[in-house]
């Protein structure tokens, strides 16, 4: 009797432990799928990860929505302290340790602010004096016909008309000085948090893309950088160049010019509307044969800087054709304004990087050629806003 109570406590046993743990009787109210796994807790897990998805998709798109109109700004921002940074890093390094780190912030910032604000304030002042200077030479010339066709759109246009037109004109101007001042004030704060915004955005897209991170964020700063040097390279050679040709050529106030023409330069094709108005200006003095040569000298020098010196300086960065450069720049600036003269390279940078990389893993025997990860840089390479 001993014997078979024993023997049947055994098979209790044994059919008792042969039931996994998510398993469940046959009276249960829960469902069993074919994995042993609970239907309801996998719905119930879908439904909280569905809820957290959608709720961070409406808390993104309502920050998104509250900071449109700032996009500019804070773009501008960005590409102004991902082009410096290895400037403020050597800045930084100057500076001694026992000064807090936002003066060091503000005082680069500062600097920032005159070196690049500066010659675009000029640039722009002295156009103003240049255009007032026309319109009184446009005035004298009138008496001897020359300007007679100006005139007679200026007499058919109605007075309202100008008065809308200075309306315009003073606010894209007050917005534009708002977003400058956003701009300036976001640079300082990217400064002076540089290493922790970049430390966090690395590991944020190591987590989400993987070991290929790394290699699109170095593409995105090089970009940013070569398209930044080559603006500013094109721009200083065509206001160089083009000072030297309007000075053989006898335009008045040749520095004034130049740095105009400089200045408009930055925009691909946008420096040949300054070498028309000093044409322009030549032929309302009567200078006419000086007017064509100035014409076809600075279309010269502009050409030159649009077509050999941007892409050569700028293809080295984002390893683009001059075509892609042209359409990136001439893109951005008509969606995003001056800021997507950098934004728009970029862009077409980070689509080549990502299509090469796609290309290379459907390749056949991608995996035994694939390159393995590049070592993760130091830590203080890895910091800062991909130094």
């Amino acid at each position: 009797m001993v014997d078979r109570l024993s023997a049947a406590a055994c098979e209790v046993v044994t059919e008792t432990s042969e039931i996994g743990p998510n398993e469940v009787g046959p009276n249960a109210d829960v469902s069993l799928t074919t994995s042993g796994r609970a239907a309801p807790y996998d719905a119930r897990m879908n439904l909280k990860l569905n809820v957290r998805w959608i709720c961070g998709a409406l808390i993104v798109a309502m920050s998104a929505w509250v900071l449109h109109s700032f996009v500019q700004a804070l773009l501008a921002a960005c590409v102004a302290a991902v082009a410096s940074w290895p400037l403020y890093r050597r800045f930084r390094a100057r500076i001694p340790s026992r000064i807090p780190r936002a003066a060091v912030a503000f005082a680069f910032t500062a600097v920032m602010t005159l070196f690049v604000m500066a010659p675009v304030v000029f640039a722009l002042g002295a156009l103003a004096v240049e255009a007032r200077e026309m319109l009184l030479e446009l005035a004298s010339a009138e008496k001897q016909g020359i300007a007679a066709p100006f005139f007679a759109w200026t007499h058919r246009a109605e007075p309202a008309a100008y008065l809308g037109y200075a309306q315009m004109l003073g606010q894209f101007m007050v917005r534009h000085l708002f977003l400058v001042a956003f701009a300036i004030l976001v640079l300082f704060f990217l400064y002076q948090k540089g290493d922790t915004i970049g430390r966090d955005l690395r590991r944020l897209l190591r987590h989400r893309i993987g070991d290929r991170a790394d290699a699109y964020v170095m593409v995105a700063t090089r970009a940013v950088r070569a398209s930044v040097n080559s603006m500013l390279v094109v721009a200083l050679f065509d206001g160089f160049a083009a000072g030297i040709a309007y000075y053989l050529t006898g335009v008045p106030h040749a520095a004034l010019w130049a740095a105009i023409t400089g200045t408009l330069a930055l925009v691909p094709f946008l420096g040949y509307a300054a070498v028309a108005a000093v044409a322009l200006r030549l032929a309302i003095i009567g200078a006419t044969s000086s007017a064509m040569l100035a014409l076809v000298l600075g279309a010269a020098v502009i050409l030159c800087g649009d077509k050999m010196v941007r892409p050569v300086v700028a293809g080295d960065g984002t390893h683009l054709a001059f075509v892609w450069i042209l359409m990136g720049c001439i893109g951005g600036f008509e969606v995003l304004g001056f800021v997507g003269l950098v934004v728009g390279p970029v862009a077409l940078a980070l689509t080549r990087e990502m299509w090469l990389q796609r290309v290379r893993e459907l390749a056949p025997g991608a995996r035994s050629r694939t390159p393995r990860a590049a070592p993760r840089p130091a830590r203080k390479a890895a910091s800062g806003l991909a130094s």
